[in-house]
């Protein structure tokens, strides 16, 4: 495999978790924070890319696959379902 689509995808990942969860905690509304759940999906569908393409980074690629399901609710929660927010 590439080792530069690999540092790429591994990259990729971190930073957009890392903004990703950045603008989840600046709570600015609920349409942002869906958007933040676009960027996690990203993130999780980059790191499962790199986690199955490397060769000692399964676990990642595992973790990632749990974590783009929690996001994909994130966003159906957050951008598609029209039901009222609870608080």
């Amino acid at each position: 495999m590439n080792p530069t689509l690999l540092t790429a995808l591994q990259y990729y990942g971190a930073g957009a978790a890392t903004l990703a969860a950045l603008i989840v905690s600046l709570n600015l509304g609920r349409r942002v924070t869906g958007w933040a759940f676009v960027l996690f999906v990203t993130s999780s569908l980059a790191l499962i890319g790199w986690g199955f393409l490397d060769q000692d980074s399964e676990g990642i690629g595992w973790q990632n696959v749990a974590l783009l399901v929690i996001n994909a609710v994130g966003v159906w929660r957050y951008l598609i379902s029209r039901h009222e927010v609870r608080n």
